[in-house]
């Protein structure tokens, strides 16, 4: 919350592409932070690949809903829209799409999806910040986004950190306040 804090998230958004960004202590948080500012929690589900990182189902448990699992795509190991289709019910809020190893999920068909069935789309941008699609850079994609600053990530802030992005300025006070 200092002077150095708020002047790396404002970089950081610049630089992303997206008009807000709120530090967190780890990829997980933000996760968590930017699925509870979308109010998502108990009796609600999220839709997210089977092949991640824990992390992205478990911020999913940590906000009070159920992770649905569904299958990746064989040639960029992203989520499969035909098979999240499958998962879709009354108490299905979010779909969590995870842009893996640097493969960008096919973002206009996770759109026309979460369209179809008015969900919110939450990036997990934990393995792909920086990549791009369409000329615009991942975390920049959703309603909100998570990227991690761990050590083995592409960036990092020296062992652990998180940031929240969205350009949506009632999630980012929401993210923020949480």
């Amino acid at each position: 919350t200092g002077r150095r804090g708020m002047e790396f998230e404002k970089r950081f958004a610049e630089w992303q592409g997206s008009k807000f960004a709120i530090s967190t202590t780890n990829g997980t948080s933000a996760l968590h932070v930017g699925l509870t500012a979308l109010g998502i929690g108990p009796g609600d589900e999220v839709i997210v690949p089977s092949y991640t990182f824990i992390a992205s189902g478990f911020s999913i448990v940590q906000a009070g809903a159920v992770p649905r699992f569904a299958d990746v795509n064989l040639d960029d190991h992203c989520i499969s829209v035909e098979s999240a289709e499958k998962l879709v019910t009354e108490r299905t809020k979010a779909i969590m799409p995870v842009h893996l190893y640097g493969n960008v999920c096919d973002m206009d068909k996770i759109w026309a999806f979460a369209k179809k069935h008015n969900l919110f789309v939450v990036e997990d941008n934990a393995e792909a910040f920086g990549g791009t699609y369409h000329g615009k850079k991942t975390g920049a994609l959703g309603h909100i986004a998570a990227c991690s600053f761990c050590q083995n990530k592409t960036f990092t802030t020296g062992g652990e950190g998180g940031m929240v992005t969205t350009d949506d300025e009632d999630l980012a006070w929401t993210a923020r306040s949480f």
